[in-house]
This record gives C-alpha cells, sequence and structure tokens, in this order.
C-alpha cells in the first residue's frame, strides 16, 4: 500500500507524482473534486484553475469526480481504469460528510486492496489522519453538521498542513490538547507512506515543534 499525503496540489507536478514510483506515461489519476463544492474563496478556486491548467500541459492521464450522491458501484467504475486516487483540498467538513454519505471508507480500502495509491492534498490528507481536528485549526468555516472528527486512520499521527513560521505559537499552544503525534507539512512537503513507514518529502527540513 502506497500513500503520498501532500499539503498542496502544485508540489506534486513538480515532484511529488514522481515518489509514487509509476513512469509519468503510466500515471492514471482519478481525482475525487468533492470538497470543492462549497468553496467560495476565490484565491483558492485561482489556484485550483491553476492547477488544472498545469495538469493539462503537464500531460499526466487525470480525470476529476465527484462522488456526492454517488454509488458504490458508479465509484468502482471510474476508478477502474485508474491506478491513482487523488483527493483535493476544499472544505474538509463537508468531503468528510460526503465521504460517510457514499461509504467511501471501504470503497477506498477495497481500491488500495486492488493496488492503487492514494494521494492527498489539504483536506484529502487530513481525512487520512485518525481524526481531522487540526483542520479545522486554521479559520472558522462551515462545519455541516459535523461533530464526530474521527478519520480514516491511514497513519498514526496527525498532520498540519499549510505550515508558515507566523503560526508557530498558535500551534505549540493547540498541540497540547492533543491525543495523537502532529507531523507538519509546508507547502512544498508531502510525506509518503508504504507498507506502514513514513518518509517525510521535500528540499527544506521538516519542522518539529516541542
Amino acid at each position: 500500500m502506497k500513500i503520498l499525503l501532500a499539503s498542496k496540489e502544485k508540489f506534486l507536478i513538480k515532484k511529488g507524482y514522481e515518489f509514487l514510483g509509476i513512469p509519468k506515461n503510466q500515471l492514471k489519476i482519478g481525482a475525487i473534486n468533492t470538497a470543492l463544492n462549497v468553496v467560495e474563496d476565490k484565491v483558492y478556486l485561482q489556484y485550483v484553475k491553476e492547477y488544472r491548467e498545469d495538469m493539462k500541459l503537464s500531460g499526466i492521464s487525470f480525470e476529476e469526480f465527484d462522488v456526492e450522491g454517488k454509488s458504490k458501484d458508479e465509484i468502482l467504475r471510474f476508478f477502474n481504469d485508474k491506478n491513482i486516487i487523488q483527493v483535493f483540498g476544499g472544505n474538509l467538513f463537508y468531503l468528510l460528510k460526503i465521504f460517510r454519505e457514499v461509504g467511501f471508507q471501504g470503497i477506498l480500502k477495497d481500491l488500495l486492496n486492488k493496488g492503487l495509491y492514494y494521494v492527498g492534498c489539504s483536506a484529502g490528507t487530513y481525512v487520512m489522519c485518525p481524526t481531522i481536528e487540526v483542520g479545522g485549526w486554521k479559520v472558522a468555516r462551515n462545519r455541516y453538521g459535523v461533530t464526530d472528527l474521527s478519520g480514516f486512520g491511514y497513519v498514526p499521527y496527525l498532520i498540519k498542513c499549510h505550515y508558515t513560521d507566523d503560526k508557530k505559537d498558535l500551534i505549540k499552544e493547540k498541540m497540547k490538547t492533543l491525543k495523537y503525534p502532529l507531523r507538519i507539512l509546508r507547502d512544498e512537503q508531502a510525506i509518503l507512506v508504504e507498507d506502514g513507514k513514513s518518509t517525510f518529502l521535500g528540499d527544506s527540513e521538516e519542522v518539529k515543534l516541542d
């Protein structure tokens, strides 16, 4: 099982995808864009537009899919010819709500058992942790009625995406409330998880706060 957990999508084009060990011309990415359904932030939507344009220029096979309202058979059918499951950023709480509604946790397990790899970005990274609580630290946002913050638990730690140095004191304070270890990612960093082993990726050092 191979899982790549990143902070932002553009890092994947620059170098992230290469860590999956699949030649560029053989990548067949199915990207779940459900977390974008309720995003109104124009800056982030512009970023996503640029990422989509960059993906077209990259020549990588890339097809988006919204799982909201879809059946298990429809979701499995979409991924039938893919080798990568990618999950966009966006509203984390909305994403988790829809994932629960369609039973995506079980579907994901089936897909990973078939040999597909998982790539998460921001919200797509948070859902793979034991809980998504860290994803709610950044800004106040609509939680769409989600009160159970349990994640899928594919890694034994929590991840804070989009770290910048000005957030150091705030995160150090919030860390005191956590029941799990915390790992931190800047936007040009990621963690590769393969057969239970986690490898930090990025040109700069991993941030570690005591």
